[in-house]
């Protein structure tokens, strides 16, 4: 498990210099290397719960997809947000089988209720002004993910808390860039948390 974490690391690397870069050839090969040394991460790992196991490779294998749709030289955006959708589904499946305590997983649907309130309901409300016809995709997403981060909370574990707290940052900042307004190195704002909060969710899989 260890040498394909090593190896994700470090395709992310080169994907975020990529990024910086600006340098799209570079880009197309590292991002979904990242997601396919994940993916054999998971599977070589030692875990207690082999359901979680086989939900987190689902949710990696759409993250993969999502990253593909959303590389393609004519972005697939409905696409790219449905791949995700059903990862953090996934991901949801996988960390509830994990185990979950009722006062910790309070305590997420608070904290994702406060962050929808923030920061989910500005991005609703550009989204339905200037692209109505994703209002509705747009909102499953971020019912998707909020619910997503409230089960991480949920089972009290810190690196899956932390992994799912930086994936729902990174999914913040690419609709508040996309839809609200833009930011400066968003992109590279989009990719670090990204695959840093994916790399944490694997790396919680033992430990689940």
């Amino acid at each position: 498990m260890s040498w394909f974490l090593t190896l994700a690391g470090t395709f992310a690397a080169v994907d975020w210099w990529a990024v910086w870069q600006r340098n799209r050839r570079l880009e197309h090969l590292a991002k979904p290397a990242v997601m396919v040394m994940l993916i054999l991460a998971a599977l070589a790992a030692d875990v207690d719960h082999a359901s979680t196991r086989s939900w987190f490779v689902v949710a990696l294998a759409f993250s993969l997809a999502g990253d593909v749709f959303l590389m393609l030289e004519r972005e697939q955006f409905v696409a790219g947000l449905a791949s995700f959708l059903i990862a953090h589904l996934s991901y949801i499946a996988g960390l509830t089988a994990a185990g979950v305590t009722s006062p910790a997983l309070l305590a997420g649907i608070a904290l994702a209720v406060v962050a929808v309130a923030i920061v989910g309901r500005r991005i609703g409300s550009a989204v339905r002004n200037d692209h109505a016809e994703l209002t509705v995709p747009v909102w499953g997403y971020i019912v998707a993910i909020s619910a997503m981060l409230a089960t991480a909370i949920g089972t009290a574990n810190v690196l899956a808390v932390a992994g799912a707290g930086l994936f729902y940052a990174s999914d913040a900042v690419l609709g508040w860039t996309r839809f609200v307004a833009p930011l400066r190195h968003g992109r590279l704002a989009v990719i670090v948390p990204y695959h840093a909060g994916q790399i944490l969710l694997v790396l919680a899989l033992p430990t689940l």
